[in-house]
């Protein structure tokens, strides 16, 4: 009777090919301690590889940079539209 798949979590695998990356330990080694089969470490440390290239080009500080022009265009409106709004009343005090 076949035993039921265990799902690893992304976090873990990451754990574990990161591990085999840095080459402290030998993968034998590696899935006595984590548990699993060789051949997931070694899977595992291809996708972490070919995945690497996405981390860097989609990265985060990209995305920082980006939001803090979005926000430095945002307070320049809000200053220009405050401004209008300004001159809109003072407009309208003086024909009313």
């Amino acid at each position: 009777m076949a035993g039921k798949r265990k799902s690893h979590t992304a976090t873990f695998k990451a754990q574990v090919a990161l591990a085999a990356l840095k080459g402290d330990r030998t993968v034998n080694e590696l899935a006595s301690q984590f548990a699993v089969h060789p051949t997931l470490i070694h899977s595992w440390k291809k996708q972490l590889l070919a995945g690497a290239e996405e981390v860097f080009a989609n990265g985060s500080k990209g995305t920082a940079v980006d939001a803090e022009v979005v926000q430095t265009q945002l307070y320049e409106q809000i200053g220009r539209l405050q401004m209008e709004l300004a001159w809109v009343k003072k407009k309208a005090a003086s024909l009313g």
